[in-house]
C-alpha cells in the first residue's frame, strides 16, 4: 500500500496521508544511521511528513532528528517538518520560566523557532504549530512572530494543536495567510472534537485536522476501562468483517472515514506497525460499522 498524499488547505501544502510522530524517539535508542533507515522504509509506504515539538525527549528530539537528517543529507528534501513551539519545562532550567508554564510571547516564538531550525540542521521548517492554548495568548503577539518568520522563509506554514475552535478564529482573525490544521486527540476512544465545533471547523475552512494519539496512548490495545474493553471488542469483530489484520488498522479507518479527512499522527518506533497502518488506508468501514465503534466509545445509542 502507498499512502497517498493530500493537501491540507485547498491552495496550501501537500502532505501524507499519515504522519509519523517522534516524540517518543529518544525512548528508541536509535543511531542516527537508524533513524535514516526508519524513514527511508517510511517513505517507500509513501509517508513523507514527520512530527516533532521543541520540548520533546527533554528538549533532545529535535537533535536526534537533526543528527540524522546530518547523517543522510538528502533525505531532507524529501520529507516535510512539522513542529511545535510554546510550552517550556523545567528541565530547560529557565530562571524566567522555573514552573515550566506556557509562553507565546513574539521573541519566545521566534527564539524556539531558530532554535529548532539549529537542531534540525535545516534552513527552513515546514509546519509550525502552537502546542497548545496560553492563558496569556496575545493573538497579535503570535501573529507578528509568524509573519516574521515567514517573512524571513524560516517557516513556511503555520498551524495551531490543541485549540478549540474560537481560539483558532482569534489567531486567524490576525493573520493574512491561512493556517492550515488543528493538531488534537482524536481516537474511537477520545473523539471530543467530533461534537464540540472542532472539526466542523475544520470542514468550514476546509483545513486538514491532525489526529495525535489515534489510539488514545495504548489505551484502545490495554485498556482496562469499560469504554476501552466494549471499543476493543467491537473493533474485533469489524476486523474480521472487513479483513483487517488488527484493530489498529480499524482505528486508523475509522479516523480515515470521517469527512474533515483526519490525519492521524503514529507515535510508533516500529516500522510494522507503520506497515499496518499504511494498509489500512486501503480499508473502509461503512455507515453502520463506523456508529458500532461510536456507540461502543459513548456506551449509548445515538441521541
Amino acid at each position: 500500500m502507498h499512502v497517498q498524499q493530500i493537501k491540507m488547505t485547498p491552495n496550501g501544502p501537500e502532505m501524507s496521508r499519515l504522519a509519523i510522530g517522534f516524540w517518543r524517539l529518544m525512548e528508541w535508542n536509535y543511531t542516527p544511521a537508524q533513524i535514516v533507515d526508519f524513514v527511508e522504509q517510511a517513505l517507500e509506504l509513501g509517508i513523507t511528513t514527520t512530527d516533532h515539538a521543541s520540548i520533546y525527549g527533554g528538549y533532545q528530539c529535535e537533535k536526534a532528528f537533526g543528527a540524522a537528517l546530518r547523517h543522510a543529507p538528502d533525505l531532507r528534501a524529501r520529507i516535510q517538518i512539522i513542529t511545535k513551539c510554546g510550552i517550556e519545562t523545567m528541565c530547560e532550567a529557565k530562571p524566567q520560566n522555573e514552573l515550566g508554564h506556557y509562553d507565546t510571547r513574539r521573541e519566545v516564538i521566534i527564539e524556539t523557532a531558530e532554535k529548532s531550525l539549529q537542531n534540525f540542521g535545516t534552513d527552513f521548517i515546514d509546519l509550525l504549530l502552537i502546542h497548545r492554548p496560553d492563558p496569556l495568548f496575545d493573538a497579535d503577539a503570535v501573529s507578528a512572530a509568524f509573519s516574521q518568520l515567514k517573512k524571513d522563509g524560516k517557516v513556511l506554514h503555520f498551524g495551531v494543536s490543541n485549540f478549540a475552535p474560537w481560539q483558532f478564529d482569534l489567531l486567524q482573525s490576525r493573520l493574512d495567510f491561512p493556517l492550515i490544521t488543528n493538531q488534537v486527540e482524536i481516537s474511537p476512544l477520545e473523539f471530543n472534537v467530533m461534537h464540540d465545533g472542532t472539526l466542523d471547523q475544520c470542514q468550514q475552512h476546509r483545513i486538514v485536522p491532525q489526529a495525535w494519539s489515534p489510539f488514545a496512548r495504548g489505551g484502545l490495545f490495554t485498556g482496562t476501562e469499560a469504554q476501552a474493553q466494549r471499543v476493543r471488542a467491537e473493533c474485533e469483530k469489524i476486523a474480521q468483517e472487513i479483513g483487517a489484520t488488527g484493530i489498529d488498522q480499524v482505528a486508523i479507518a475509522w479516523l480515515l472515514k470521517h469527512p474533515a479527512k483526519i490525519q492521524p499522527v503514529l507515535g510508533s518506533g516500529k516500522i510494522s506497525r507503520i506497515k499496518s497502518a499504511a494498509n489500512a488506508c486501503s480499508l473502509e468501514l461503512n455507515q453502520q460499522q463506523w456508529f458500532r465503534i461510536w456507540v461502543a466509545s459513548k456506551g449509548h445509542g445515538v441521541p
